[in-house]
C-alpha cells in the first residue's frame, strides 16, 4: 500500500496575497527538481498574471456538471487519480463542490488525493477557518459560507502564511491585479480597508504561531524537556480569590502585551479537601475579568501551594509569574516562616516571578497614629514583663545571695527595667523601677525583709536607681515617639507623592485624592459630595451609617465612614481638602471652558456667515434688481429678445437666492438640533436618479453603478435626496474635464452605502474635516460656488438619518465621498430630530 500523500496549505490574509502565485512558483521549482507536478485546478480569476503562471505546467481537464441550466467546472477526482503524479496543485481548498459532485467539499477531494499517495499543495484564506468565521465576519461585516474544519488544516503536513502588509494589498488592488476596474472602488472601501486587512493579517499570524507553538508543545512532551524555552512570553497569574487578584491580573497583562504574541494566563490553586478558604464571588469576578483581558483560566489542585503553581507554570512553558505581596503582618510573618512568595522564588528557577504591592497587602500604606509614643500591645508586653520577669530574676538572685552580690545583684535590676523600656516605654518601665527598688531593698539590703534601709549610702545608691531607671525609660519613650513622628512623615510624603502620580499618569485628581485619603486614614469609605451631587466616592459606608464630614471649599463636603480622626491626622486631612477643593475648581474651570467653545465657534460661523452675506446674497439680489430696473426704465423700448434676457436673469438670481436662503435656514435648524427626519424605507435608486434629473446630469457627465439586488434603506427620502445632490454638485464642478463622476452603491453588513467618485484634486487629510464646516469653501474662490454649506448640510442630513458621511481617497486620485446608512428593518424610525 502506498504511504499516505503530504499536505500542504498556503494560508492568506485575504484576496490578493499572491497564494495561488506561490503555489504555481512552488510547483514550477519543484517540477525543475524532477518532480512530476500538475496543475489539478487552478483559480486565475481572470488575473493574466496568474493565468501566465500556468504555462508549462500539465493541466489536468475539468469535470463539467450542469446545475440549474449552468455548466460549472469542478476538480475532476477521477482524471488526477489515474493521471497519478507526484504532486498535484489544487487551489481553494475551502470551496464548495457543484451540486452533483462525488464531494460536497473540495478538501474532500484533496483528502482521497493524499490517501491516493499524491502531494497536495493548496491555498486557503484565514476567513475559511471554521472557528475563526464569526470573528472575520465581526472584523468585515462579510459572512462567509464557505469553510473548512480545523482539524483539517491543522493535520496539514505543512502549513505557511503567505503574507503582504496591507497597503501593499491595497496598493496591488488599486493597480487592478486583483479585482477588474469596476470592482475596485467598492472592494478599497468594504473588505479592504486598511483596518479590515491589519485585523485579519494578525489573525492570519496568530493562528501559525499557535499551530507553531503546539507543535513545539508536542515535541517538548516527547522528548520529556521541562525546562522553560522562552519562544514566547507567558505570563502566569496566581489568584487567591482575595481583593488583589484584578490588580494582579491588569499587571500580568500589561506585561504580556509589552512583547508581540504574548500570553496571560491566570490560575487558582484550590486543596484535595476544598477546605481551602476563598471568596467564590471575588474568583468569579476575576474569572471574567481573565476573559476581558484575552486570557485564560485555570484551576489546578495542590496541598503545597508554591509547588502547584511551579508545576503549572513549567507545564505550560511559562516565562514569568505575577503573584501578590503577603496579606500577612510582619509578626505574623516572623510566627510562621516564609511566605508562598519566598518559596515561589526559590523554586521558580528560571521562570521570573513578579511580587506586586496591593491595597491588601500586610504592609499598605496606613498612616501611622501618633497620639501615643508606643502602642498598646507594647505597653502592656513591658508590664508583663516586669510582672514576670521582676520575680523569677529575684528568685535567681536570691538564692546566691551574700555581701558581695549587692553590686551585681543592683545590675541586674537596672537590666530588667531597661529592657522593660525597650518594650513598654516609660509607664511600664517606672513600674519595673519601682518594684525592683523596692525588691532590693527587701531582699538584699540589711536588715533583710523590711523596708528600712540602715545605711543612708543604701538609700542614695536606690534613690539614684530608680532617677536612673526613669531616664531610661523616658529616652526610650523619646526615641519611640520621634520614630513613630519620621515614618509618619515619611508616609505623608509618600502619600502625597503617590496622588500627584496618580494625577500625572491620567487618573481624575479627584478620584485619585478620594481614593487615598481613604487608604491613608483606614477608612472603611469615603465620599465628596458637591451640593447634593456625588462627585466621587471610594470605599463602602459603614453599615450602622455613621460618617464624620468635613468642608471642602466653598461648596464640597468629605464624608469618612470610619473611625474618628486623631488630631494630628486632621491636619494632613487639611492638606488633603485643599487639594480637593483646588481639584474640584480646576475641574469647573475645565467645564467652563468646555461650554464656551461651543459659543466661540458659533461666534466663527456668525463671522464666516456675515462675511459670505455680504458677498455671495448680494451677488443675486443685486443682479435681481439690476434686471427689473432694466425692465422699468426701458419700458416698451426693450426688444422682446432683451426683455426675456433680462426675465430669464431676474428669475435666475431670485432662485439661487431662495435656494440660499433654504440653505442658511437648513443649517441653522442643524444647529439648533431641530431639524425636521421622517424616516422609512426607501430604495436608493429612487433617490439617485432624481438627484441625477434635478441637476441635469446625463451619461456624459456621470457612471451610474446601482446594485439592485440591495434591500431598501432606512432614511428620509427628501433629506437623502438633498444630500445626493449636494455630493453630486460637488463632485460635478471638481471633475476634471473628460471625466465622469460616478455614483455606485454597495452592501457592507447591516449598512448600504452610496459612494459619489470624482477625479479632481481631491483633499489632503488634514483638510477633510474643514470641508464639512459651514462657510468653507478650502480656496474655492468661484462665485456660483454659494456660501460652502453644500457638504455641511449633506454631512448634518445624514446623521439626522443615522447615518454618515465619510471622505476617502479615490485610487488614482479624487476624492469618495461615503454615505453610509442603515438597512431598513434594522432600525426604529427616528422622528422630530
Amino acid at each position: 500500500m502506498a504511504a499516505r500523500g503530504r499536505l500542504r496549505v498556503l494560508l492568506g490574509a485575504a484576496p490578493g496575497v499572491g497564494k495561488t502565485f506561490a503555489m504555481l512558483e512552488e510547483g514550477r521549482r519543484l517540477a525543475a527538481e524532477g518532480r512530476d507536478v500538475v496543475v489539478a485546478l487552478v483559480e486565475t480569476h481572470g488575473r493574466s498574471g496568474t493565468a501566465a503562471m500556468t504555462a508549462g505546467f500539465e493541466i489536468v481537464p475539468r469535470a463539467s456538471l450542469v446545475h440549474r441550466g449552468v455548466e460549472l467546472a469542478e476538480l475532476d477526482i477521477d482524471r488526477v487519480l489515474a493521471r497519478h503524479p507526484q504532486v498535484a496543485l489544487v487551489d481553494e481548498l475551502a470551496h464548495t463542490n457543484a451540486p452533483g459532485s462525488r464531494n460536497e467539499k473540495r478538501w474532500q477531494d484533496v483528502t482521497e488525493l493524499l490517501d491516493a499517495g499524491i502531494d497536495v499543495i493548496s491555498t486557503v484564506n484565514i476567513q475559511h477557518i471554521e472557528s475563526l468565521n464569526d470573528v472575520v465576519e465581526r472584523i468585515t461585516g462579510v459572512p462567509q459560507r464557505e469553510t473548512i474544519p480545523d482539524e483539517v488544516l491543522r493535520s496539514a503536513d505543512q502549513v505557511e502564511v503567505v503574507d503582504l502588509t496591507p497597503q501593499a494589498l491595497r496598493d496591488r488592488l488599486s493597480g487592478g491585479l486583483v479585482y477588474p476596474a469596476e470592482r475596485i472602488d467598492a472592494a478599497l472601501s468594504n473588505y479592504f480597508r486598511l483596518g479590515n486587512l491589519t485585523a485579519l493579517r494578525e489573525l492570519a499570524l496568530l493562528w501559525l504561531a499557535d499551530e507553531v507553538d503546539q507543535a513545539l508543545q508536542d515535541y517538548r512532551d516527547e522528548h520529556g524537556i521541562e525546562s522553560t524555552w522562552e519562544a514566547r512570553e507567558r505570563v502566569v497569574v496566581t489568584l487567591t480569590g482575595g481583593a488583589e487578584g484584578e490588580t494582579l491580573l491588569r499587571r500580568g497583562a500589561r506585561i504580556a502585551a509589552r512583547s508581540a504574541g504574548g500570553e496571560l494566563l491566570a490560575v487558582h490553586v484550590t486543596s484535595q479537601d476544598g477546605l481551602r478558604v476563598v471568596d467564590p464571588e471575588a474568583l468569579a469576578r476575576q474569572r471574567s475579568l481573565v476573559e476581558q483581558l484575552g486570557g485564560s483560566y485555570h484551576q489546578v489542585v495542590g496541598e503545597d501551594v508554591p509547588t502547584a503553581l511551579v508545576e503549572f507554570a513549567r507545564s505550560v512553558n511559562a516565562t514569568q509569574l505575577v503573584i501578590g505581596v503577603s496579606r500577612r503582618g510582619r509578626v505574623q510573618a516572623a510566627l510562621t516562616g516564609p511566605g508562598i512568595g519566598a518559596t515561589l522564588v526559590r523554586l521558580a528557577g528560571n521562570i521570573d516571578v513578579h511580587i506586586v504591592n496591593h491595597a491588601a497587602a500586610g504592609g499598605r500604606m496606613v498612616l501611622p497614629r501618633v497620639g501615643g509614643s508606643l502602642t498598646w500591645r507594647r505597653r502592656i508586653a513591658g508590664f508583663a514583663i516586669a510582672t514576670v520577669g521582676g520575680p523569677l530574676l529575684t528568685w535567681l538572685l536570691v538564692s546566691g545571695r551574700n555581701e558581695e552580690t549587692l553590686t551585681s545583684d543592683v545590675l541586674s535590676y537596672q537590666l530588667l527595667v531597661v529592657l522593660v523600656a525597650l518594650v513598654g516605654g516609660i509607664w511600664p518601665a517606672l513600674f519595673a523601677a519601682v518594684m525592683s527598688g523596692l525588691t532590693l531593698d527587701f531582699f538584699f539590703v540589711e536588715p533583710f525583709y523590711t523596708i528600712t534601709v540602715a545605711e543612708p549610702l543604701h538609700l542614695l545608691a536606690l534613690i539614684l536607681y530608680v532617677v536612673i531607671a526613669v531616664l531610661v525609660s523616658v529616652v526610650v519613650d523619646s526615641a519611640a515617639r520621634t520614630a513613630r513622628a519620621a515614618r509618619r512623615a515619611a508616609t505623608e510624603s509618600e502619600l502625597i507623592q503617590t496622588v500627584a502620580g496618580s494625577v500625572l499618569r491620567g487618573q481624575g485628581a479627584v478620584q485619585a485624592l478620594v481614593d487615598r485619603t481613604r487608604e491613608a486614614f483606614g477608612l472603611a469609605g469615603v465620599r465628596l459630595l458637591v451640593g447634593s451631587e456625588l462627585v466621587a466616592a471610594s470605599g463602602e459606608p459603614l453599615p450602622d451609617g455613621r460618617f464624620a464630614r468635613f468642608p471642602v471649599g466653598a461648596r464640597g463636603e468629605l464624608e469618612l465612614h470610619g473611625p474618628d480622626l486623631a488630631a494630628s491626622e486632621r491636619r494632613l486631612l487639611g492638606v488633603l481638602t485643599a487639594q480637593l477643593a483646588a481639584a474640584l475648581e480646576h475641574r469647573d474651570l475645565a467645564e467652563a471652558a468646555e461650554g464656551i467653545e461651543p459659543l466661540a465657534a458659533s461666534d466663527r460661523v456668525r463671522s464666516a456667515l456675515l462675511s459670505a452675506l455680504s458677498h455671495d446674497v448680494r451677488r443675486p439680489l443685486a443682479a435681481a434688481a439690476a434686471a427689473v430696473g432694466g425692465l422699468r426704465t426701458a419700458g416698451a423700448s426693450l426688444s422682446d429678445a432683451d426683455r426675456e434676457e433680462l426675465l430669464e436673469t431676474a428669475d435666475e438670481s431670485l432662485g439661487t437666492l431662495a435656494q440660499l436662503l433654504t440653505d442658511l435656514l437648513d443649517v441653522s435648524r442643524l444647529q439648533a438640533g431641530v431639524l425636521g427626519v421622517s424616516t422609512s424605507p426607501v430604495d436608493p435608486a429612487d433617490v439617485i436618479v432624481p438627484a441625477l434629473d434635478e441637476l441635469d446630469l446625463g451619461p456624459d457627465r456621470v457612471e451610474v453603478d446601482l446594485d439592485t439586488q440591495l434591500p431598501p434603506v432606512l432614511a428620509d427620502p427628501v433629506l437623502l435626496q438633498r444630500v445626493v445632490v449636494n455630493l453630486l454638485a460637488n463632485a460635478t464642478r471638481h471633475a476634471p474635464d473628460g471625466t465622469r463622476v460616478r455614483v455606485s452603491t454597495s452592501g457592507l453588513a447591516d449598512r448600504i452605502e452610496i459612494r459619489v467618485v470624482d477625479h479632481g484634486p481631491g483633499i489632503p487629510a488634514d483638510r477633510r474635516d474643514d470641508v464639512f464646516v459651514p462657510f468653507q469653501r478650502l480656496g474655492d474662490t468661484d462665485n456660483s460656488a454659494g456660501l460652502g454649506l453644500g457638504l455641511a448640510l449633506a454631512k448634518g442630513f445624514a446623521e439626522g438619518m443615522n447615518g454618515t458621511l465619510i471622505p476617502e481617497d479615490t485610487p488614482g486620485g479624487g476624492l469618495t465621498m461615503v454615505v453610509s446608512l442603515p438597512v431598513a428593518g434594522g432600525r426604529q424610525e427616528v422622528e422630530g430630530r
